[in-house]
This record gives C-alpha cells, structure tokens and sequence, in this order.
C-alpha cells in the first residue's frame, strides 16, 4: 500500500479533477449571477428618477438608469473578474482540502477491499473530515481486532479438528474435517497480516 507523508504539502491542486472543477464552476456562477441581480437591481432602482447631463455642450436629460447603464456594466464587469478570480483561487484551496481527504479516503476503501487492514486511514491535521477519519480508524481497529479473534479461533478449531484420531472419528467425519480444515486454511491465509 502506498505510503502518505502527511507532513509533506500535496504539490497538485487539483486531486480530483472532476469534483474540483464543479465546486469552483458552481461559485464563480454565483459571482456572475450576484453581478447581474446587483445590475438588474440597480437599474430598476434608478429608473424612477432622472438626471440631467451636459454631453458636447447639449443640455440632456435621461432616466437615471439609462445614464448609469453603461457606468453600471463596466463597474460589474471588472469586479466581476476581480472576485471571480478571488473565488477561482479560494475555491480551489478549500476544494483541495476536501478532495484530497476524499481521495485518500478512496485509496484505504481499495486497500481494505482485497482484506488489508494493517493501515489506518490517515489525513494532514488541516484538512477537512478529520472526524470522518477518527471515525474510520476505529472502525479499521475493532475489524482489525475481530479478524484476529477470528483467525485465532480457527487456527484453534483447526489444531482441535487435526488431534482427532482415525479411531475416533469415522471416514465421512473426516472428510468433512477435511474440508473444513482446507477452508480454515484459505480463511487463514486470507486474513494473514
């Protein structure tokens, strides 16, 4: 099993790909959709009243909003790129500390599935699910534990099924030691650590 240093910083941002581009495309449509209400909700509000400029020298007078409309777009357009590349970088730190935990997580559940339960699961002390990780260790050790406990009794059950005499045990009985020994021992070797 590949060992995490977990003092070590994680050199890629993006952990998984998928969820990381998601996560920061869902936030910065909230940036652009807070843009355009905050446009929509100006202009509406500016519409009730009027204001009077001097444009070459002419006198003109126009609704507030459509005298604001240009300033207005221009004004959300760069803050709008301001805060979304704000909300890019934040994003993507707070989604690399999710999704690297999550990535770990997957990797231990991949080695847990082929009977490995020699490791814990094992997350930096800044990231996120450090609960789901207390959580996930105790139940790697009480499985851990209840392996051993198995595995010791089988061996026990094994080493009582092989005393048996030929005397004392008749050729059906032993054929059926027999089987169960042999699968004892695949058991056995299975939960071997």
């Amino acid at each position: 099993m590949e060992k995490l240093n977990l003092t070590e910083k994680r050199k890629t941002y993006l952990i998984d790909k998928e969820f990381q581009t998601k996560f920061i495309l869902k936030f910065c449509a909230l940036v652009v959709l807070g843009s355009m209400l905050t446009i929509e909700a100006l202009y509406l509000l500016a519409m009730k009243s009027t204001t009077v400029s001097i444009i070459n020298s002419r006198v003109v007078v126009r609704s507030t909003a459509d005298f604001l409309l240009p300033i207005l777009i221009q004004t959300v357009v760069i803050v709008t790129i301001l805060v979304g590349l704000a909300t890019i970088a934040v994003t993507l730190f707070v989604s690399h500390k999710i999704a690297g935990p999550l990535y770990r997580f997957r990797k231990v559940v991949e080695t847990l599935s082929t009977g490995d339960f020699s490791s814990n699961f094992n997350i930096r002390d800044p990231d996120q699910l450090q609960t789901l990780a207390e959580a996930f260790n105790k139940m790697i050790t009480n499985t851990r534990g209840q392996i051993n406990m198995l595995k010791d009794n089988l061996l026990g059950l094994k080493n009582k099924l092989n005393s048996f005499t030929e005397r004392e045990v008749s050729q059906e009985a032993r054929n059926e030691f027999k089987k169960i020994t042999e699968a004892l021992d695949k058991i056995i070797q299975y939960f071997k650590s």
